[in-house]
């Protein structure tokens, strides 16, 4: 869900934005209700993806190698990724892909639309298991 294989300028100028969020709001005290320290969660998550060095980062090379079956889930509305993340998998990936692109949904497709990304895991685990030895 929410892949991500390379980095994207939406993806930066969106953890920008979220930084500003972070100094600027009660972000710290939201996120203060599923980390010890929000702070320090925050600032390793964003200041990673915010290293111009980061921007570098790429994991394409590594599509091909993955034989397994794949779903990958991406959010219209993503505002990290667009689906070329999700393209770029479909294109690479080694083994059996499929793609499920959930309008009107975010970051969180398991948040933003839990029946349409549940639905879309279910037929995906009993088309697997349907064609399993």
């Amino acid at each position: 869900m929410a892949p991500h294989v390379f980095i994207e300028d939406i993806c930066v100028s969106s953890i920008q934005a979220a930084a500003r969020q972070f100094e600027t709001t009660d972000l710290p005290a939201r996120l203060g209700k599923y980390h010890r320290d929000a702070r320090k969660t925050f600032h390793l998550w964003a200041d990673a993806w915010l290293d111009p060095a980061f921007r570098q980062w790429n994991i394409e090379a590594y599509l091909p190698r993955i034989r397994c079956p794949l779903l990958a889930i991406q959010g219209e509305d993503d505002e990290y990724g667009t689906m070329a993340q999700r393209d770029a998998i479909a294109r690479q990936a080694g083994g059996d892909c499929e793609l499920l692109k959930v309008p009107q949904c975010g970051h969180s497709p398991h948040k933003d639309q839990p029946e349409v990304v549940l639905n879309s895991l279910s037929g995906f685990i009993k088309k697997i298991i349907g064609t399993s030895p």
